[in-house]
């Protein structure tokens, strides 16, 4: 069953259940998954879906912080609300030492000594933990490890 599929079965669900904030979150990640595929004049693929939900998550998060920031608490509560329901479709994420281990990996793959390494380490790491870990945590601990 495609994401957008699952999304739109959830949908019927929050609508019977009378659940408007769950519907409308739902509602905004389904706009924003059409309106990528209309774009593309296609229908998505699977890491397509994925940096879109991305592209939201990200959204929302900082939506929530600028608002916490100018005091208007009841829009960051609704914001994070929309991020839970987006979470519950993005896919698990890796615990540190998953990450960690996939890092000392791509290290040992590429032969990185220094810092200067960094991009390489990193071109090795991104796809593998796309979508299930931050760049810039990855970006940390991968500067760690090779400082």
């Amino acid at each position: 069953m495609s994401l957008i599929a699952r999304l739109e079965s959830q949908l019927k669900e929050a609508m019977t259940a009378r659940d408007a904030e769950r519907r409308d979150a739902l509602r905004l990640i389904l706009a924003s998954l059409r309106s990528a595929e209309k774009e593309l004049q296609r229908p998505l693929h699977d890491d397509e879906e994925l940096q879109v939900l991305q592209r939201e998550r990200k959204r929302r998060h900082e939506a929530a912080e600028a608002f916490r920031a100018a005091d208007r608490e009841e829009q960051a509560a609704k914001e994070e609300a929309e991020l839970e329901v987006l979470e519950e479709f993005m896919p698990t994420p890796l615990s540190e030492d998953e990450l960690e281990e996939i890092i000392d990996d791509a290290i040992a793959e590429v032969g990185a000594t220094s810092i200067r390494d960094l991009g390489r380490v990193m071109a090795d790491v991104m796809p593998q933990v796309s979508g299930r870990t931050d760049g810039s945590v990855v970006s940390q601990l991968v500067r760690e490890k090779l400082a």
